[in-house]
């Protein structure tokens, strides 16, 4: 048998890897002078080009690990990295575990272990399949141990020298623990659904992505639900459950330790990689690996004992000097070093004998008590033949499984489902709503809004009498966000800074915001500050597989840019109001920037007829990942706090309803307007000017 070759072939190694309101409580003749006084240090810290636009990263780059200096600072990184990974995988908030409804039959008996068929539902319509290996005559609660298999031509079958999950699922019963081995989505009796299953993965942008419906996510799933299966069988200690795969099965087990604490033990075998991230679906989730990597991830494990194996024949070549100093260091933080140990196997890519038997002896150690930790030695095993294994050779597949297309609408249907029941119907239920969505509304968009003094500013050039621009940016983020500020005649501090957004960033004379609004706004004694939102120009879009698994869509970019432009005036000075105008797609971001903003005295967006309830205006207009999961402006609005809102130019196609319920719940229904045409500029102006 040959073994399937699914990921990249190692590399060497390549790189590493609108409008803004500015408020000042100073006269304006202090102003002038701060705009003069850009510190040379500040110059330098600003980067030359922005470098979200100027590198892609990928799979195949080398990555470094983070220095952590404290316990605390790991455990808080530790809970970022969580609900970044369930998120990307659509699992915040979690489903409900509905019935498993398990059938295991078809027993083999091989003398002192059994071997069973086994299916169940882990949601209704889908199945997961496989194997249960179990020890004959066990004394009182014994251990459990997952085994999810690597991207193999037999898949949880394969026999090999080269990998046999068989033989090790055997190898565990033998000694005494509960195996259950189980199908990747796509892989023998898991038929119903192709592995190449291609929702949330298409080389552009899709409605499954924008529900977080993707392959990790259903593998990652089937990986929770195996362990409530394993969690049924009355012989299994629950305190006592490991996991161990190889290759993308190495994925699946660090993934699910994770994100569950009942894993007590991993081993994940040649996979925890700093130069080669994961090359299948499966291993490839929108927003999975944004500025992180599987170190990280696999770090999340600490400070329960892994074991980390690794070939000198693939990607994992370097894991001795690289990926286990990594994640030891963490170790460390919890006094944990002797939970970790690294092995390297001279080897090609594998799951082989030597490396299952260092995986017996650890998890032996850690689960059943033995005093070493060093291999056991793999007995002989009669390994069944494929029909003997195979859960529905024989036998009809369940009556009402789901396809791909009809499992697809259904995980959709249950996020509307789940959506419609979390709509807030009084105060009690809108904290509920922020902690179920607002977790996955932000990290669908993967910004945030940053500390004030993170935000740093160089360059000032006069555009015109009273104009000047600057360039900001987060420190070591390197992006950069440009800003055009129109100040009044010097006499006072301004009454207030008007941020301008609009889609194109230039709004000198342009049709969406009139430069004569500008001027009487400033006459009327406000600062103006307009901010030119992130451009995709220069960025390779479709040079490597899984680009948003890896980088920011473009307008999860913008909105990031909103939000740094507005904590930039915030941070010089922290009592002024500041007002939003926005109109056309730049509405739409602004509009999701409300929701991570911490204050916006008021803020009036035109949304040029934007189809809210219409998943193909989201993908042609508004592509982020996730980003109906979460809610979108329900969300938005809900999280946000209920400071006086206008919408204009919906057209009626732009869903207010439920943004209106929100600011009703709290008494401010009068501070919510609607319009259905486009305002004109003595309406925006005189909107503006209310206080």
């Amino acid at each position: 048998m040959r073994r399937k070759t699914h990921h990249r072939r190692q590399t060497t190694g390549n790189t590493r890897a609108v409008d803004s309101t500015r408020v000042l409580s100073v006269s304006l003749c202090l102003f002038l002078i701060t705009l003069l006084l850009i510190s040379t240090a500040g110059a330098q810290t600003v980067p030359p080009v922005d470098s979200r636009a100027a590198v892609t990263r990928h799979l195949d780059m080398t990555y470094t690990f983070p220095a952590y200096r404290t316990k605390e600072e790991w455990l808080k990184r530790a809970e970022h990295l969580r609900r970044q990974v369930l998120t990307s995988a659509g699992l915040w908030p979690m489903p409900p575990r509905t019935p498993l409804r398990p059938v295991v039959f078809g027993r083999l008996d091989r003398g002192d272990y059994t071997i069973e068929k086994v299916y169940f539902e882990s949601y209704p319509g889908f199945y997961v399949t496989g194997n249960l290996y179990r020890p004959k005559n066990p004394q009182g609660r014994i251990p459990a141990v997952l085994n999810p298999h690597g991207h193999w031509v037999y898949g949880r079958l394969e026999n090999t020298q080269v990998a046999s999950i068989p033989a090790r699922a055997a190898n565990f019963a033998r000694l005494g623990m509960v195996a259950f081995t189980y199908d990747m989505v796509g892989y023998d009796d898991s038929s119903a659904i192709s592995h190449r299953f291609a929702i949330g993965h298409r080389e552009g942008f899709d409605q499954a992505a924008l529900w977080s419906v993707n392959l990790l996510g259903l593998q990652l799933w089937n990986s929770i639900r195996s362990l409530d299966f394993l969690l049924t069988l009355p012989e299994v200690d629950p305190d006592r459950i490991g996991c161990t795969g190889e290759s993308g099965g190495g994925t699946q087990t660090f993934l699910l330790t994770a994100v569950d604490d009942r894993i007590k033990v991993a081993a994940p075998v040649n996979m925890i990689s700093s130069v080669m991230q994961g090359g299948s679906l499966c291993e490839n989730a929108p927003n999975l690996r944004i500025d992180t990597n599987n170190m990280e991830i696999g770090a999340m494990a600490a400070p329960r004992p892994m074991l980390m194996v690794s070939a000198t024949g693939d990607w994992t070549k370097n894991t001795l000097t690289v990926e286990y100093p990594a994640v030891r260091s963490i170790y460390q933080l919890f006094g944990a070093e002797d939970s970790l140990r690294a092995i390297q196997i001279d080897a090609p890519h594998n799951y082989n004998q030597q490396s299952r038997e260092a995986v017996y002896g650890w998890f032996a150690h850690y689960l059943l008590g033995r005093p070493e930790k060093t291999p056991l030695r793999e007995k002989s095993t009669n390994i069944a033949f494929p029909p003997e294994l195979l859960v529905f050779y024989g036998r009809p597949r369940p009556e009402h499984e789901l396809d791909e297309n009809a499992l697809l609408e259904s995980r959709i249907q249950f996020g509307q489902k789940q959506l419609n029941e979390a709509q807030p119907k009084d105060v009690a239920s809108l904290e509920r709503f922020r902690l179920e969505f607002g977790v996955p509304f932000e990290y669908s968009l993967m910004a945030e809004y940053p500390r004030p003094e993170e935000v740093i500013e160089t360059g000032s050039s006069a555009r015109e009498a009273q104009a000047h621009t600057v360039v900001l940016s987060r420190r070591d983020r390197g992006d950069r966000v440009e800003m055009a500020r129109w100040m009044p005649v010097p006499t006072k501090a301004p009454r207030a800074t008007i941020l301008l957004i609009t889609a194109s960033g230039d709004v000198e004379g342009g049709a969406a915001v009139p430069r004569t609004l500008i001027d009487r706004l400033v006459a009327g004694g406000n600062a103006v500050v307009a901010v030119r939102c992130f451009s995709s120009r220069t960025r390779p879009k479709n040079e490597y597989k899984f680009f948003t698994t890896y980088n920011r869509t473009d307008d999860a970019n913008r909105v990031q840019d909103i939000l740094t432009a507005i904590a930039y005036l915030h941070q010089r000075n922290a009592n002024a109001p500041i007002k939003i105008v926005a109109a056309g797609r730049a509405g739409l971001w602004a509009l999701l920037a409300r929701g991570l903003a911490p204050r916006v005295d008021r803020m009036v967006v035109d949304v040029d007829g934007f189809d809210s309830s219409n998943d193909e205006a989201f993908i042609n207009q508004l592509p982020i990942p996730g980003i109906r999961r979460a809610g979108d402006f329900v969300t938005a609005a809900a999280i946000a706090p209920l400071t006086p809102l206008l919408i204009h130019n919906t057209k009626t196609r732009f869903r207010t309803d439920r943004i209106a319920d929100v600011f009703r719940l709290f008494g401010k229904a009068a501070d919510f307007e609607v319009r259905s045409d486009a305002m004109t500029t003595d309406e925006l102006f005189a909107w503006l000017m209310r206080d």
